[in-house]
């Protein structure tokens, strides 16, 4: 089971201390609203609007380019479904229930933000072998 305080954004993966609650402003010089951040590590994850709740864990520059890959990929299997007329909802939820399989991860912590560098490679080798 993952560090619950790492996966809801209050802690940082990198170097183990308590996150600010911060406007993203501080960030991209622009509001996209709140952010879960960790300055000396330069980590974030922004939370759900209108709440404190995390997307996921803090990404460090790494961890973000991977996230967006393993997402990319992910997402294109499960939309390739909706296109052949599967409905979004079965479509995305079965995928996750596949990942989840695949990854040997307990259902509710299969999502991408909350994976580290590592398990974002392998979604990234198992979605491959579909596009090949």
């Amino acid at each position: 089971m993952p560090d619950i305080d790492i996966v809801q954004g209050r802690k940082c993966p990198y170097c183990g201390c308590k996150t600010k609650f911060v406007e993203s402003s501080i960030i991209y010089g622009k509001s996209y609203g709140m952010v879960y951040h960790c300055l000396p590590c330069k980590a974030w994850v922004g939370v759900h609007s209108g709440t404190k709740k995390a997307l996921g864990r803090l990404a460090n520059a790494e961890l973000r380019e991977y996230k967006k890959e393993a997402h990319r990929l992910f997402d294109e299997l499960w939309k390739k479904k909706v296109s052949q007329g599967y409905s979004k909802h079965i479509s995305r939820s079965g995928a996750y229930k596949w990942l989840s399989e695949q990854m040997n991860i307990d259902p509710k912590y299969t999502h991408i933000g909350m994976f580290d560098v590592e398990q974002c490679k392998m979604v990234i080798e198992l979605c491959k072998k579909y596009f090949k």
